[in-house]
């Protein structure tokens, strides 16, 4: 298969989904599982694809909105706190979809997620769109802080047998290292910040393999756009190189835990 890159758009849905369980894999990271009848229609086709998730405030409860020409209009024009999100894993089958939230800061998301707990309910728009990479390439690369972890520890377990893929992924502290079920060849890296471990020098000081790699790197802005400019000179053909800004250092999504 040639190699490409393809954007899928997707009939906007939107679902008010219940809490079936509230899991925390570290002491940073909790993994809450969702129900609801309509995701058995819910289509993910990437790994970094994001749903919008809509937060109700306490004891008020989220009404659905109506699909319009600007996107969703929610009842009475007032739109609740919304964040992006990755969906972490999910089974049509079952109905249910996983999501990874990092737990710092007392914003809507965070804060919603430390404490849900069966029976709770949210609000799940999306995705609108996957961006679908084809094809097989000598090697993966792949670099996040513990935002981009859901995306990275998706694509980790998505990729097939054999596949070469490098992790590198910045953590508070070593608490928080997760583990990975695949079949490819991985070769993971923590970095440690706690530790002094910095995403951008532990990239710039990796030998990238021969042959023709796709990297995706995501996190913080800034450390983001340093990597992709080390990338593009070491030679990664900028079509098979995606990054993404998931927080701007400064910006109040981070401490709301904003993940994708």
């Amino acid at each position: 298969m040639s190699r490409t890159t393809e954007r899928v758009r997707h009939e906007l849905r939107f679902r008010i989904a219940k809490v079936v369980s509230n899991e925390r894999l570290t002491p940073l990271m909790a993994r809450i599982t969702l129900s609801d009848p309509d995701f058995a229609t819910f289509r993910s086709d990437a790994y970094d694809d994001h749903v919008k998730l809509f937060f109700a405030k306490p004891g008020e409860t989220l009404e659905r909105p109506v699909p319009g020409p600007d996107g969703l209009a929610f009842p009475g024009g007032i739109r609740p706190e919304g964040r992006d999100y990755t969906p972490r894993s999910f089974d049509i089958q079952t109905g249910e979809v996983v999501i990874d939230f990092v737990l710092h800061g007392d914003g809507p998301a965070a804060s919603w997620a430390a404490t849900a707990k069966p029976g709770d309910t949210l609000g799940v728009g999306g995705p609108r769109g996957s961006f679908v990479v084809r094809g097989a390439y000598d090697w993966y690369l792949l670099a996040g802080d513990e935002t981009a972890l859901p995306a990275i520890g998706r694509r980790i377990e998505e990729l097939p047998a054999g596949a070469d893929v490098i992790a590198i992924i910045e953590i508070a502290d070593a608490s928080e290292k997760q583990s990975f079920a695949t079949a490819a060849n991985l070769d993971l890296r923590w970095v440690v910040r706690s530790e002094g471990g910095k995403l951008v020098e532990a990239v710039r000081e990796t030998a990238l393999p021969q042959g023709t790699g796709y990297a995706f790197v995501a996190g913080e802005a800034s450390a983001s756009a340093a990597i992709r400019e080390h990338l593009l000179g070491a030679g990664v053909n900028p079509d098979y190189l995606k990054v993404a800004n998931y927080w701007r250092r400064g910006e109040a999504d981070h401490d709301d835990g904003h993940a994708h």
